[in-house]
């Protein structure tokens, strides 16, 4: 199950993680919220800590790993 935390961003709002399946769970402001599967626990610390957390994002994680949407706000 991912551990949600909440990041400082202006285009991520919280970051989730579960080590045991190595899946990193990220929502938007915007709202929709993806998985990530194969993230190495390193990926997670480094998206946490970052001075931007969305340019390490879009550089280490976007379009790097397989993605499957689970969360989209009702339109």
């Amino acid at each position: 199950m991912l551990e949600w935390q909440d990041v400082k961003s202006s285009n991520i709002s919280r970051v989730g993680y579960d080590p045991d399946t190595q899946t990193l769970g990220v929502q938007f402001h915007t709202g929709p919220a993806y998985e990530y599967k194969g993230v190495h626990p390193v990926v997670h610390k480094e998206l946490l800590v970052a001075e931007s957390p969305g340019k390490y994002f879009q550089a280490n994680v976007r379009n790097v790993f397989e993605t499957k949407r689970i969360y989209s706000p009702e339109k």
